[in-house]
């Protein structure tokens, strides 16, 4: 029983570091966009989950040198398991890319190219640089891929009811991302100018839960709204934003927060 327990807690850390907990997060707010207008087709959230698994991962490889330290021993430790997921995810990747609509992967790539000048800096243009910009990016370039790719690759013209999607899902994770930039705070560099370096803890999660309260409002402009669901999403995704601190548990934002659109789609599938 004491030998499986260590075995159980690196499979677990190498399911949530190994960028799978966050790839089905994605792969969920994708299904959860195709579900709402009767579409169960799985190839664009499959597309999303493994190009998840790879950038992120990828990302990692590249930027290793910026981890913070406690990370950096854990993926020296597990970089063999890492390299071995990224590989795999990339297989994949190429598999689906090649069902993927021409189209849909054009929406695709602005919120690709956001990714790659927030990253890397090309002739000293680096979004990184930006101050306050980390946040509006990963909220937008989750809604674009979560809300307007899958529509595309659907051949689904895009409406305006798609459109109020679009925003609530850019609210939802503008306010889920706030608690990962509250664990950051004592690491990030100060430069980043993050919402909590800004403006401080507090004012920080009072912007989480605006930002989920006019989530809420949207929905009452949607032809076929689900109120219900969204609300009670909303008020889950709020306790654990009113919760989170920088001096939280390494598995309260990487688990439990990254779990929400997890936990979104399973109350919409239930509830529908």
């Amino acid at each position: 029983m004491y030998k499986i327990k260590p075995i159980l807690k690196q499979l677990f850390d190498l399911y949530i570091f190994g960028n799978i907990h966050v790839a089905i997060a994605v792969f969920c707010l994708t299904k959860l966009t195709l579900t709402e207008v009767g579409i169960s087709d799985n190839t664009a959230p499959l597309f999303v989950f493994f190009a998840t698994v790879f950038s992120y991962n990828l990302i990692r490889f590249l930027r290793v040198s910026d981890i913070k330290s406690w990370f950096n021993l854990w993926f020296k430790k597990n970089k063999v398991f890492l390299y071995l997921i990224t590989f795999f995810a990339s297989f994949f990747l190429v598999y689906f890319v090649f069902k993927i609509y021409f189209k849909a992967l054009l929406v695709l790539f602005p919120f690709m190219l956001f990714t790659l000048l927030y990253v890397f800096p090309v002739k000293k243009i680096s979004l990184r640089e930006k101050p306050g910009l980390k946040l509006f990016l990963i909220a937008i370039s989750w809604a674009g891929i979560t809300v307007l790719f899958p529509l595309k690759q659907n051949y689904i013209k895009i409406r305006i009811e798609d459109w109020i999607t679009f925003l609530q899902r850019f609210l939802f994770v503008f306010a889920i991302t706030i608690p990962f930039d509250i664990r950051d705070l004592n690491y990030d560099a100060i430069t980043m100018n993050t919402l909590p370096q800004r403006y401080g803890v507090v004012k920080s999660k009072q912007m989480a839960v605006f930002a989920m309260f006019f989530f809420l409002i949207l929905d009452f402009f949607k032809e076929y709204h689900q109120l219900g669901t969204s609300l009670l999403i909303a008020m889950i995704s709020v306790v654990m934003i009113l919760f989170s601190d920088e001096n939280q548990n390494k598995y309260y934002t990487s688990f439990f927060v990254e779990s929400l659109p997890i936990i979104w789609y399973i109350i919409f599938v239930f509830f529908n």
